[in-house]
Protein backbone atom coordinates (compact mmCIF):
# COMPACT_ATOMS: atom_id res chain seq x y z
CA UNK A 1 0.00 0.00 0.00
CA UNK A 2 1.44 3.47 -0.80
CA UNK A 3 2.44 5.66 2.11
CA UNK A 4 0.32 8.06 0.28
CA UNK A 5 -3.01 6.59 -0.15
CA UNK A 6 -5.70 7.01 3.08
CA UNK A 7 -5.27 4.78 5.97
CA UNK A 8 -8.04 4.12 8.35
CA UNK A 9 -7.28 3.95 12.10
CA UNK A 10 -7.40 0.20 12.32
CA UNK A 11 -5.22 0.05 9.31
CA UNK A 12 -2.64 2.10 10.63
CA UNK A 13 -2.37 0.28 14.40
CA UNK A 14 -2.78 -2.81 12.39
CA UNK A 15 0.53 -2.09 10.65
CA UNK A 16 2.76 -0.76 13.72
CA UNK A 17 1.43 -3.96 15.41
CA UNK A 18 2.66 -6.21 12.67
CA UNK A 19 6.13 -4.57 11.57
CA UNK A 20 6.95 -2.61 14.54
CA UNK A 21 8.59 -3.18 17.69
CA UNK A 22 6.45 -3.74 20.41
CA UNK A 23 8.60 -0.94 22.77
CA UNK A 24 5.48 1.18 23.11
CA UNK A 25 1.66 0.73 24.25
CA UNK A 26 -0.13 4.18 22.73
CA UNK A 27 -3.23 5.40 23.54
CA UNK A 28 -5.57 4.25 20.53
CA UNK A 29 -5.46 7.02 18.68
CA UNK A 30 -4.28 7.77 14.90
CA UNK A 31 -3.20 10.85 14.36
CA UNK A 32 -2.48 12.95 11.20
CA UNK A 33 -2.52 16.21 11.09
CA UNK A 34 -1.29 19.27 14.21
CA UNK A 35 -1.80 22.96 14.63
CA UNK A 36 -0.41 24.96 17.75
CA UNK A 37 -3.06 23.09 20.65
CA UNK A 38 -4.89 21.09 18.48
CA UNK A 39 -4.45 17.63 16.89
CA UNK A 40 -6.55 15.33 14.68
CA UNK A 41 -6.90 12.30 13.63
CA UNK A 42 -7.12 10.54 10.68
CA UNK A 43 -11.12 10.62 10.35
CA UNK A 44 -10.63 14.41 10.80
CA UNK A 45 -12.13 14.08 15.06
CA UNK A 46 -10.31 17.08 16.64
CA UNK A 47 -8.28 17.40 20.20
CA UNK A 48 -6.49 18.71 22.48
CA UNK A 49 -3.35 17.60 22.77
CA UNK A 50 -2.24 17.36 26.74
CA UNK A 51 0.79 15.44 26.36
CA UNK A 52 2.64 17.88 23.79
CA UNK A 53 4.88 14.86 23.03
CA UNK A 54 6.09 14.61 26.41
CA UNK A 55 7.09 18.41 26.42
CA UNK A 56 8.76 18.70 23.00
CA UNK A 57 5.72 20.24 21.79
CA UNK A 58 5.98 23.73 24.06
CA UNK A 59 5.74 26.03 21.02
CA UNK A 60 3.02 24.35 19.79
CA UNK A 61 2.45 22.16 16.84
CA UNK A 62 3.86 23.02 14.02
CA UNK A 63 4.80 26.29 14.39
CA UNK A 64 5.43 28.55 11.16
CA UNK A 65 8.34 30.16 12.15
CA UNK A 66 10.00 26.72 13.21
CA UNK A 67 8.58 24.95 10.56
CA UNK A 68 9.51 28.05 7.89
CA UNK A 69 13.16 27.75 9.39
CA UNK A 70 13.41 24.26 9.15
CA UNK A 71 12.01 24.33 5.11
CA UNK A 72 14.24 26.99 4.21
CA UNK A 73 17.50 25.69 5.56
CA UNK A 74 16.54 22.10 4.19
CA UNK A 75 16.39 23.54 0.48
CA UNK A 76 20.02 24.41 1.21
CA UNK A 77 22.07 21.92 3.28
CA UNK A 78 21.47 19.30 5.84
CA UNK A 79 24.41 18.06 6.27
CA UNK A 80 27.91 18.17 6.14
CA UNK A 81 29.07 16.24 10.00
CA UNK A 82 31.64 17.79 11.85
CA UNK A 83 34.24 17.02 9.37
CA UNK A 84 33.78 20.88 8.17
CA UNK A 85 32.44 23.65 9.41
CA UNK A 86 29.13 25.10 8.48
CA UNK A 87 27.32 28.63 8.19
CA UNK A 88 25.06 27.79 10.78
CA UNK A 89 26.26 26.01 13.93
CA UNK A 90 28.96 28.64 14.95
CA UNK A 91 26.05 31.58 14.90
CA UNK A 92 23.50 29.06 16.94
CA UNK A 93 26.43 27.88 19.78
CA UNK A 94 26.83 31.67 20.22
CA UNK A 95 23.02 32.35 20.24
CA UNK A 96 22.03 29.09 22.36
CA UNK A 97 25.18 29.91 25.27
CA UNK A 98 24.26 33.58 25.30
CA UNK A 99 20.46 32.28 25.95
CA UNK A 100 21.18 29.97 28.91
CA UNK A 101 24.21 31.93 29.84
CA UNK A 102 27.22 29.27 29.44
CA UNK A 103 30.46 29.39 28.18
CA UNK A 104 30.34 26.03 25.31
CA UNK A 105 27.77 24.09 24.00
CA UNK A 106 28.46 20.51 22.92
CA UNK A 107 25.37 20.06 20.49
CA UNK A 108 23.55 16.26 20.31
CA UNK A 109 20.52 15.06 18.57
CA UNK A 110 18.44 13.21 21.45
CA UNK A 111 17.74 13.67 25.19
CA UNK A 112 19.49 9.98 25.98
CA UNK A 113 21.97 10.97 23.95
CA UNK A 114 22.57 14.55 26.05
CA UNK A 115 22.65 12.90 29.42
CA UNK A 116 25.36 10.26 28.06
CA UNK A 117 27.62 13.01 26.89
CA UNK A 118 27.04 14.88 30.26
CA UNK A 119 27.79 11.68 31.82
CA UNK A 120 31.26 11.32 30.06
CA UNK A 121 32.00 15.12 30.84
CA UNK A 122 31.59 14.84 34.56
CA UNK A 123 33.72 12.06 34.81
CA UNK A 124 36.85 13.34 32.48
CA UNK A 125 36.22 16.64 34.05
CA UNK A 126 36.99 14.61 38.37
CA UNK A 127 39.71 12.81 36.43
CA UNK A 128 41.64 16.06 34.58
CA UNK A 129 40.33 18.81 36.90
CA UNK A 130 39.41 17.39 40.45
CA UNK A 131 42.37 14.61 41.00
CA UNK A 132 40.04 11.32 40.89
CA UNK A 133 41.84 8.09 39.97
CA UNK A 134 41.27 6.71 36.51
CA UNK A 135 38.08 4.96 36.73
CA UNK A 136 36.94 5.33 39.89
CA UNK A 137 34.34 8.27 39.84
CA UNK A 138 30.98 8.53 41.30
CA UNK A 139 27.93 10.10 39.87
CA UNK A 140 24.78 10.58 42.52
CA UNK A 141 21.55 9.96 41.13
CA UNK A 142 17.89 9.83 41.99
CA UNK A 143 15.53 7.05 42.89
CA UNK A 144 12.73 7.08 40.17
CA UNK A 145 14.36 8.89 38.01
CA UNK A 146 13.91 8.82 34.02
CA UNK A 147 17.07 9.95 32.00
CA UNK A 148 16.71 7.76 28.98
CA UNK A 149 16.89 4.34 28.39
CA UNK A 150 20.15 3.22 26.66
CA UNK A 151 22.42 1.10 28.85
CA UNK A 152 24.26 2.93 30.73
CA UNK A 153 21.12 5.17 31.60
CA UNK A 154 19.26 2.01 32.84
CA UNK A 155 21.97 1.16 34.90
CA UNK A 156 20.83 3.33 37.47
CA UNK A 157 17.38 3.01 36.84
CA UNK A 158 14.81 1.52 39.53
CA UNK A 159 12.36 0.84 36.76
CA UNK A 160 12.43 -3.25 36.24
CA UNK A 161 10.31 -3.05 32.93
CA UNK A 162 13.41 -0.99 31.62
CA UNK A 163 15.90 -3.13 33.01
CA UNK A 164 14.96 -6.58 33.13
CA UNK A 165 17.31 -8.57 30.70
CA UNK A 166 19.39 -5.87 29.49
CA UNK A 167 22.37 -6.39 31.70
CA UNK A 168 24.98 -6.63 32.89
CA UNK A 169 25.07 -3.05 33.66
CA UNK A 170 27.04 0.08 34.04
CA UNK A 171 28.72 0.55 37.08
CA UNK A 172 29.58 3.80 39.02
CA UNK A 173 26.48 5.49 40.49
CA UNK A 174 25.04 5.89 43.73
CA UNK A 175 21.56 6.06 43.96
CA UNK A 176 19.84 8.18 46.76
CA UNK A 177 16.16 9.48 47.49
CA UNK A 178 15.16 11.87 45.86
CA UNK A 179 14.17 15.71 47.62
CA UNK A 180 16.38 14.32 50.52
CA UNK A 181 18.75 16.85 51.32
CA UNK A 182 20.26 14.74 54.00
CA UNK A 183 20.47 11.78 51.77
CA UNK A 184 22.60 13.54 49.26
CA UNK A 185 24.89 15.21 51.77
CA UNK A 186 25.69 12.22 53.34
CA UNK A 187 26.40 10.13 50.24
CA UNK A 188 28.62 13.21 49.47
CA UNK A 189 30.41 12.72 52.84
CA UNK A 190 31.00 9.52 52.53
CA UNK A 191 32.74 9.36 49.16
CA UNK A 192 35.50 11.46 47.55
CA UNK A 193 35.55 10.34 44.16
CA UNK A 194 32.13 12.09 43.22
CA UNK A 195 32.31 13.44 40.06
CA UNK A 196 28.58 15.03 39.88
CA UNK A 197 24.93 15.34 41.08
CA UNK A 198 22.58 14.14 38.25
CA UNK A 199 19.65 15.38 38.99
CA UNK A 200 15.41 16.10 37.45
CA UNK A 201 14.08 19.50 38.69
CA UNK A 202 10.65 17.54 39.01
CA UNK A 203 10.60 14.08 38.43
CA UNK A 204 8.44 13.66 34.90
CA UNK A 205 8.29 9.99 34.44
CA UNK A 206 7.71 9.05 38.28
CA UNK A 207 4.60 11.32 37.84
CA UNK A 208 4.90 15.01 37.77
CA UNK A 209 6.66 14.01 41.51
CA UNK A 210 7.66 17.71 42.79
CA UNK A 211 10.17 18.46 45.13
CA UNK A 212 10.53 21.37 47.66
CA UNK A 213 10.93 24.26 46.62
CA UNK A 214 14.51 25.12 48.52
CA UNK A 215 15.65 21.19 47.40
CA UNK A 216 17.73 22.43 44.01
CA UNK A 217 18.90 25.76 46.13
CA UNK A 218 20.06 23.29 48.56
CA UNK A 219 21.52 20.81 46.48
CA UNK A 220 23.29 23.19 44.45
CA UNK A 221 24.96 24.22 47.55
CA UNK A 222 25.92 21.06 49.10
CA UNK A 223 27.63 20.42 45.30
CA UNK A 224 29.63 23.81 45.28
CA UNK A 225 31.03 22.70 48.90
CA UNK A 226 32.26 19.35 47.93
CA UNK A 227 33.48 20.04 44.64
CA UNK A 228 30.97 18.27 42.58
CA UNK A 229 28.98 19.55 39.41
CA UNK A 230 25.71 20.04 39.84
CA UNK A 231 23.76 18.50 36.85
CA UNK A 232 20.31 19.58 35.47
CA UNK A 233 18.45 17.04 33.20
CA UNK A 234 16.02 19.85 32.07
CA UNK A 235 15.21 17.86 28.20
CA UNK A 236 11.32 17.50 29.73
CA UNK A 237 10.99 20.49 32.63
CA UNK A 238 13.20 23.07 30.77
CA UNK A 239 12.41 25.30 27.83
CA UNK A 240 9.52 27.50 29.68
CA UNK A 241 7.48 24.38 30.81
CA UNK A 242 6.90 24.63 34.16
CA UNK A 243 6.44 29.05 34.25
CA UNK A 244 10.43 29.75 34.01
CA UNK A 245 13.06 29.10 31.20
CA UNK A 246 14.51 26.27 33.13
CA UNK A 247 12.92 24.67 36.18
CA UNK A 248 15.74 25.15 38.31
CA UNK A 249 14.92 28.59 38.54
CA UNK A 250 12.08 27.45 41.06
CA UNK A 251 9.34 30.13 41.35
CA UNK A 252 12.01 32.86 41.17
CA UNK A 253 10.79 35.94 39.38
CA UNK A 254 13.83 36.64 36.34
CA UNK A 255 12.21 33.24 34.90
CA UNK A 256 15.11 31.78 33.82
CA UNK A 257 17.03 34.71 32.77
CA UNK A 258 19.07 35.66 36.01
CA UNK A 259 21.83 37.61 35.52
CA UNK A 260 23.68 36.55 38.84
CA UNK A 261 24.51 33.26 39.27
CA UNK A 262 23.38 33.03 43.30
CA UNK A 263 19.95 34.12 42.04
CA UNK A 264 19.11 30.39 41.44
CA UNK A 265 20.62 26.63 41.54
CA UNK A 266 22.43 27.20 38.22
CA UNK A 267 23.41 23.83 36.94
CA UNK A 268 27.39 23.28 36.08
CA UNK A 269 26.04 21.39 33.53
CA UNK A 270 22.89 21.68 31.79
CA UNK A 271 20.94 19.14 29.77
CA UNK A 272 18.56 20.21 27.29
CA UNK A 273 16.37 18.37 24.83
CA UNK A 274 12.80 17.63 23.21
CA UNK A 275 11.74 21.83 23.08
CA UNK A 276 14.92 22.78 22.34
CA UNK A 277 13.56 22.12 18.43
CA UNK A 278 9.67 22.83 19.41
CA UNK A 279 9.28 18.86 18.11
CA UNK A 280 10.22 19.73 15.03
CA UNK A 281 13.62 17.79 14.49
CA UNK A 282 16.02 16.30 17.10
CA UNK A 283 17.61 18.68 18.56
CA UNK A 284 19.43 18.19 21.97
CA UNK A 285 22.38 20.03 24.02
CA UNK A 286 24.66 19.91 26.87
CA UNK A 287 26.22 23.16 27.95
CA UNK A 288 28.76 24.14 30.41
CA UNK A 289 31.17 26.99 31.19
CA UNK A 290 35.35 26.80 29.63
CA UNK A 291 36.40 24.91 33.05
CA UNK A 292 34.41 21.70 32.35
CA UNK A 293 33.95 21.66 28.53
CA UNK A 294 37.20 22.41 27.76
CA UNK A 295 38.20 18.75 29.11
CA UNK A 296 36.99 17.85 25.80
CA UNK A 297 39.16 17.44 22.68
CA UNK A 298 38.81 16.42 19.08
CA UNK A 299 38.12 13.24 18.66
CA UNK A 300 36.86 12.23 22.47
CA UNK A 301 33.32 13.00 21.83
CA UNK A 302 30.54 13.80 18.33
CA UNK A 303 27.90 12.68 16.60
CA UNK A 304 27.54 12.97 12.60
CA UNK A 305 24.22 14.51 12.84
CA UNK A 306 25.28 16.98 16.40
CA UNK A 307 25.19 20.34 15.36
CA UNK A 308 23.75 19.80 11.59
CA UNK A 309 22.60 23.15 9.73
CA UNK A 310 18.97 22.12 10.00
CA UNK A 311 19.35 20.99 13.97
CA UNK A 312 20.63 24.71 14.25
CA UNK A 313 18.24 26.56 12.47
CA UNK A 314 15.57 25.00 14.39
CA UNK A 315 16.74 25.23 17.55
CA UNK A 316 17.12 28.92 17.19
CA UNK A 317 13.81 30.04 15.49
CA UNK A 318 12.09 27.82 18.66
CA UNK A 319 13.89 29.49 20.98
CA UNK A 320 12.90 33.06 19.75
CA UNK A 321 9.51 31.32 20.15
CA UNK A 322 9.88 31.06 23.95
CA UNK A 323 11.00 34.21 24.63
CA UNK A 324 8.94 36.68 22.16
CA UNK A 325 5.16 35.11 22.86
CA UNK A 326 6.29 34.82 26.55
CA UNK A 327 5.85 31.23 26.96
CA UNK A 328 7.37 30.82 30.18
CA UNK A 329 5.15 33.82 31.57
CA UNK A 330 2.09 32.14 30.06
CA UNK A 331 2.51 28.58 31.28
CA UNK A 332 3.20 29.97 34.73
CA UNK A 333 -0.20 31.64 35.13
CA UNK A 334 -1.78 29.19 32.97
CA UNK A 335 -0.37 26.46 35.23
CA UNK A 336 -1.94 27.68 38.97
CA UNK A 337 -5.18 28.17 37.48
CA UNK A 338 -5.29 25.00 36.50
CA UNK A 339 -4.35 23.46 39.59
CA UNK A 340 -6.45 25.89 41.28
CA UNK A 341 -9.54 24.86 39.16
CA UNK A 342 -8.57 20.82 39.58
CA UNK A 343 -8.54 21.19 43.12
CA UNK A 344 -11.84 22.37 43.29
CA UNK A 345 -13.00 19.32 42.30
CA UNK A 346 -10.56 17.05 44.41
CA UNK A 347 -12.27 18.64 47.39
CA UNK A 348 -15.03 16.60 46.80
CA UNK A 349 -14.06 13.56 44.93
CA UNK A 350 -13.13 10.00 45.59
CA UNK A 351 -11.58 9.56 42.40
CA UNK A 352 -9.01 11.91 42.39
CA UNK A 353 -6.78 12.42 45.27
CA UNK A 354 -4.52 15.05 44.42
CA UNK A 355 -2.81 17.17 41.74
CA UNK A 356 0.43 18.82 41.82
CA UNK A 357 2.91 20.41 39.60
CA UNK A 358 4.57 23.54 38.00
CA UNK A 359 3.62 25.50 35.57
CA UNK A 360 2.04 23.71 32.70
CA UNK A 361 3.69 20.00 33.69
CA UNK A 362 1.31 18.75 36.08
CA UNK A 363 -0.50 15.66 36.95
CA UNK A 364 -3.49 13.90 39.01
CA UNK A 365 -3.59 11.01 41.32
CA UNK A 366 -6.18 8.59 41.08
CA UNK A 367 -7.46 7.26 44.07
CA UNK A 368 -6.45 3.50 43.07
CA UNK A 369 -3.80 0.83 43.29
CA UNK A 370 -1.29 1.46 40.91
CA UNK A 371 -1.89 -1.91 38.62
CA UNK A 372 -5.36 -1.05 38.04
CA UNK A 373 -6.56 0.26 34.78
CA UNK A 374 -8.35 3.21 35.98
CA UNK A 375 -6.16 5.78 35.10
CA UNK A 376 -6.05 4.17 31.43
CA UNK A 377 -9.51 3.61 31.09
CA UNK A 378 -9.98 7.72 32.46
CA UNK A 379 -7.78 8.33 29.64
CA UNK A 380 -10.03 6.29 27.09
CA UNK A 381 -12.80 8.56 28.16
CA UNK A 382 -10.79 11.96 27.40
CA UNK A 383 -9.95 10.89 23.94
CA UNK A 384 -13.59 10.33 23.25
CA UNK A 385 -14.52 13.66 25.12
CA UNK A 386 -12.08 15.33 23.33
CA UNK A 387 -8.89 15.31 24.81
CA UNK A 388 -5.43 13.27 24.80
CA UNK A 389 -3.17 12.67 27.85
CA UNK A 390 -1.24 9.57 29.01
CA UNK A 391 -1.00 7.53 32.58
CA UNK A 392 2.20 7.05 33.78
CA UNK A 393 3.06 5.02 36.56
CA UNK A 394 -0.20 3.45 36.75
CA UNK A 395 -2.35 5.23 38.51
CA UNK A 396 -1.04 9.10 37.82
CA UNK A 397 -1.80 11.26 34.42
CA UNK A 398 -0.05 13.49 33.28
CA UNK A 399 -0.96 16.69 32.34
CA UNK A 400 1.19 18.75 29.84
CA UNK A 401 -0.54 20.96 27.09
CA UNK A 402 1.65 22.88 24.76
CA UNK A 403 2.31 26.24 26.40
CA UNK A 404 0.78 29.04 23.71
CA UNK A 405 -2.71 27.76 25.54
CA UNK A 406 -4.92 30.17 25.73
CA UNK A 407 -7.08 30.79 29.32
CA UNK A 408 -10.14 30.36 27.35
CA UNK A 409 -8.95 26.96 25.85
CA UNK A 410 -7.14 25.87 29.20
CA UNK A 411 -10.71 26.42 31.18
CA UNK A 412 -12.64 24.06 28.49
CA UNK A 413 -9.92 21.65 28.85
CA UNK A 414 -10.76 21.61 32.34
CA UNK A 415 -14.47 21.53 31.95
CA UNK A 416 -13.77 18.31 29.82
CA UNK A 417 -11.26 16.71 32.66
CA UNK A 418 -13.75 17.18 35.29
CA UNK A 419 -16.56 16.18 33.24
CA UNK A 420 -14.98 12.96 32.52
CA UNK A 421 -13.46 12.36 36.39
CA UNK A 422 -17.05 12.20 37.23
CA UNK A 423 -18.02 9.56 35.26
CA UNK A 424 -15.43 7.57 36.95
CA UNK A 425 -16.87 8.26 40.77
CA UNK A 426 -18.36 6.05 42.64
Amino acid sequence: MPVLDKITSQQAIALEENHGAHNYHPLPVVLTRGEGVYVWDVDGKKYYDFLSAYSAVNQGHCHPKIVDAMNKQAQTLTLTSRAFYNDMLGPYEKYVTEYFKYDKVLPMNTGAEAVETAIKIARKWAYEVKGVAETEAQIIVCENNFHGRTTTVISFSNDDNARKNFGPFTPGFIKITYDDIEALENALLNNKNIAGFLVEPIQGEAGVYTPADDYMQKAKALCNKHNVLFMADEIQTGIARTGALLAVCGNCSCQGHCERQESYSRPDILILGKALSGGAYPVSAVLADNAIMNVIHPGQHGSTFGGNPVAAAVAMAALDVVEDENLAQNARTLGILFRSEINKYIATSKTVKLVRGRGLLNAIVINDAEDSTTAWDICLRLRDNGLLAKPTHGNIIRFAPPLVMNKEQLLDCVSIIIKTLKEFEK
